[in-house]
């Protein structure tokens, strides 16, 4: 048993010592840490006993009570409110102890309604508690690329500063041989300090992201963390073919699962309400111990039992015109929620064919962004060699880097937004 602990312990110590994660380690995180994700958890929980609760109406009732109290005299006013009264003799103690049971054999099946309503409950809470799930694991990966992106900027421009200060020194070298003009070493600086501040403002964006995804996942603030990420990791993704999207969004959708739970909880209520017009039907059976006897006539000083067994019906009149309204009203839920089920889908089936639609437009842009950088890469190439041999102006080649540094960012960028929109489409199916 020690050697157990002591192997848990060590396990959970190195999850939460380590720096390097790759996104399904974020996730497992996520669903052991995130709050979020524990208060469905307790909504699950309470719904399961509330089915306990439900199913527990099934049991007979039986309660105990006792009584004991001091008679007041009990004046007899024979000749009016206005004369002295006689006295009638009483016991001036007075005591009671009994018990009584009832059965419930017919209600006209509101137990069982509400035993099937109270599962169907629960089912909703783990429905809902995955899709829970599924919502912090796609912030998650937002976050997640959100650092991995910036830290790939960070990466780019730190290169392209470590190039501008070798570029500044050889335009100085320029300017102390006389071949260009003081305004050039300015722009060349200018441009220097635009990009340390850039580099800041980079830091600055993955500290703030860090922290979300560090709370998201139950961790502290400042805890250190690399989104470890393969290159083949934003690559494109062979996709299906739409209608297969449609029909596993179908089973697989949160939204559809859960508008069909409350569809059947409609039912279920209507179905109750229905049932409010039904007799019911029970066992009782009382016993007690009571003195003085004061129930029947004639009294007796002396202590008494008494006790009874039997059946007891009870028709609801009244409901046979008071529950017509309250039924019109449960049909037009019933006819609500068909609605609303049926808006659900369409909504589902546009985000599906959205985001599979955008999808293929991120992919597109990663091969753009990719001829970009080739074709900036060979701008920047042939203004940088007319430039040092004066045969182009410096804002020429601050142009031509801005562009090269730029289609860099925007593969990055490609990479990331299509991963993301990849997420989105597998969260708009159910399967995230």
């Amino acid at each position: 048993m020690p050697f157990l602990l002591l192997s848990i312990f060590v396990h959970a110590q190195t999850v939460l010592d380590q720096s390097n994660f790759t996104i399904n380690q974020v996730w497992e995180m996520a669903d052991s840490n995130n709050k979020r994700i524990q208060v469905q958890d307790l909504n699950v929980q309470a719904a399961d006993a509330h089915v306990k609760v439900s199913k527990a109406e099934r049991l007979p009732e039986i309660a105990a009570d006792g009584v004991y109290a001091h008679v007041l005299p009990l004046p007899i006013y024979e000749n009016g409110l206005f004369h002295s009264p006689g006295q009638f003799p009483v016991a001036p103690t007075y005591y009671k102890a009994s018990a009584d049971a009832y059965f419930n054999i017919y209600n006209g099946g509101k137990t069982n309604t509400e035993i099937n309503a109270s599962k169907v409950e629960s089912e909703l809470s783990r429905i809902q508690k995955g899709q829970q799930k599924q919502e912090i694991h796609y912030v998650a990966a937002v976050y997640f690329y959100e650092v991995f992106r910036n830290i790939s900027y960070r990466g780019l421009l730190e290169q392209d500063i470590r190039d501008r200060e070798k570029q500044l020194a050889e335009i100085n070298q320029l300017y102390k041989n006389g071949t260009i003009l003081k305004s050039d070493v300015l722009r060349a600086e200018l441009r220097l300090s635009k990009q340390r501040m850039l580099l800041t403002e980079i830091e600055n964006s993955i500290r703030i992201a860090k922290q979300k995804l560090n709370i998201l996942i139950g961790r502290a603030d400042d805890a250190p963390l690399n989104p470890e990420i393969s290159d083949q990791e934003t690559d494109a993704i062979a996709l299906k073919q739409v209608d297969e999207y449609f029909n596993d969004a179908k089973t697989s959708s949160y939204k559809i699962q859960i508008s069909e739970k409350e569809q059947a909880l409609a039912k279920l209520k209507l179905k109750n309400v229905k049932s409010n017009v039904m007799p019911s039907l029970g066992f009782f059976g009382e016993y007690a111990f009571a003195y003085p006897q004061i129930q029947f006539y004639p009294y007796a000083l002396s202590l008494y039992s008494t006790g009874m067994v039997g059946l007891k019906l009870k028709i609801p009149i009244s409901s046979w015109y008071t529950n017509q309204h309250k039924v019109k009203e449960a049909e037009l839920k019933v006819h609500q929620q068909a609605v609303e089920d049926e808006e659900v889908k369409d909504h589902i089936r546009q985000e599906v064919q959205e985001n599979y639609i955008r999808y293929k437009e991120s992919v597109q842009r990663i091969a753009l962004a990719e001829e970009n950088i080739k074709q900036a890469a060979e701008s920047y190439r042939i203004v940088q060699n007319t430039y040092f041999n004066q045969l182009s102006l410096l804002t020429d080649l601050l142009d031509a880097e801005t562009q090269l540094l730029q289609s860099k960012f925007e593969l990055t960028t490609a990479k990331v937004n299509a991963k993301i929109q990849y997420y989105q489409l597998q969260k708009a199916v159910g399967n995230l």
